[in-house]
């Protein structure tokens, strides 16, 4: 499972090698949010989908994100769902003025591009495609259940009939969405048109939910929520499958929905990302006083977030005024003027801090299925070859799914 991967840079193709090795006898793989970055052109799923993913050996399936309907959905839903090319409709007013047009796609280009992906062991099937932009997946065992949140993190009332209908099946299942519902030790539970939210649908003991796996967010992250009737529900974000990188050193010590700092797992690791988007921003502003080493900002973050470092330290470090201030000005601590390292900045300064050489901390999620028991393991990818050959696990839980 990949979230947030269609950038077609070498971030991107990072993720591949521990993807084909991993995930080499996997029965099909999901791409959970924005298939194609930054508007979802059909026209760069050649470079984007079809070329990064040429030797998996499998079908792939999608949700679509915000940023695939920035093109209408006229891509997602030519590529995955084989549904005939968008008709440009007029837009009237400010809309019609501001808001990006569709493009037509070059079927010829993207005729030669499915050649890229065009084994037979490769197509989803039958039928030929995915029915839409939302769906679910049966096994034996377990349903995964796709849903399409759009642009506003909103599904309408048709998708929360469907979405209500699937999740009366008395299987337990994983919810995959293009907007997680925990992140950032915030949580944000997309709404339901006609009242309550997909959350509400997810917590219902009678849907037996046991995962809720989102995209959108540029990095790994994982909570696991404990309901009051005494059920845990995994609530996971994998969107680091090769758009840039969103910061974890700016998520606060964890504490929402009861969730102790101590079972929050992200990645990269608090430390690591301050001290990459220091030697960034070091580079780039030609400041080196702003360069955190990664046991200086392993130490930053402990005291920030008041927990023991995840590793051990190299030696003794005494952090100092510099390191702070440096740690102010990437967002470690609330500060009003900070350098773009999170999402509000991202959606207008994404240039800023995207790059193109190791390390990259992408990662992409393993899911294995079994009578008794659904495990999730988390794999981290950074484009230098010793995590090629023998790709990081980050983390793992084991959920049990009989009764």
């Amino acid at each position: 499972m990949l979230g947030d991967t269609g950038e077609g840079d070498a971030s991107q193709y990072s993720v591949v090698p521990g993807l084909l090795k991993i995930g080499e006898k996997t029965s099909f793989a999901v791409i959970a949010s924005d298939v194609i970055y930054p508007t979802g052109s059909g026209n760069e799923y050649g470079d984007k989908f079809f070329r990064p993913y040429q030797d998996y050996d499998a079908p792939i399936y999608a949700i679509p994100g915000n940023h695939d309907w920035y093109d209408g959905l006229g891509g997602f839903m030519r590529v995955f769902c084989d549904a005939p090319p968008l008709k440009p409709k007029p837009d009237r007013g400010l809309r019609g003025v501001l808001w990006r047009k569709p493009e037509t796609i070059d079927e010829v280009a993207l005729a030669e591009a499915r050649k890229l992906r065009g084994k037979t062991s490769q197509q989803a099937g039958p039928p030929a495609a995915q029915p839409g932009p939302y769906w679910v997946i049966e096994s034996d065992s377990l349903l995964i259940v796709g849903v399409d949140t759009g642009i506003r993190n909103e599904i309408d009332r048709a998708q929360t009939e469907w979405l209500r209908r699937v999740s009366r099946d008395p299987r337990p299942k994983i919810l995959v969405t293009g907007k997680p519902i925990y992140t950032g030790n915030v949580y944000k539970p997309s709404r339901l048109e006609d009242g309550g939210t997909i959350d509400d649908i997810v917590r219902d003991p009678a849907h037996r939910y046991v995962a809720a796996i989102g995209g959108d967010v540029h990095n790994y992250q994982r909570y696991p929520v404990r309901l009051d009737d005494g059920r845990v529900i995994q609530y996971v974000v994998t969107g680091g499958g090769g758009a840039f990188m969103h910061a974890t050193h700016i998520i606060d010590r964890v504490d929402v929905a009861g969730v102790h700092e101590d079972d929050f797992r992200c990645y990269p690791l608090r430390g690591d990302s301050l001290s990459f988007y220091s030697q960034l921003y070091a580079k780039r502003l030609r400041m080196r006083w702003l360069y955190l080493t990664p046991s200086e900002a392993a130490c930053i973050m402990s005291e920030r977030i008041r927990n023991e470092p995840v590793r051990a330290m190299a030696g003794p470090v005494r952090i100092t005024r510099r390191m702070r201030w440096a740690a102010r000005l990437l967002g470690a601590w609330p500060w009003p003027l900070r350098l773009p390292v999170d999402k509000v900045f991202h959606r207008f300064l994404s240039e800023l801090s995207d790059w193109d050489t190791p390390p990259f901390f992408k990662q992409f999620l393993h899911v294995t299925v079994t009578s008794d028991a659904l495990t999730l393991r988390c794999f981290g990818a950074t484009g230098c070859l010793a995590q090629e050959l023998e790709p990081p696990l980050e983390d793992e839980v084991r959920i049990p799914l009989t009764v």
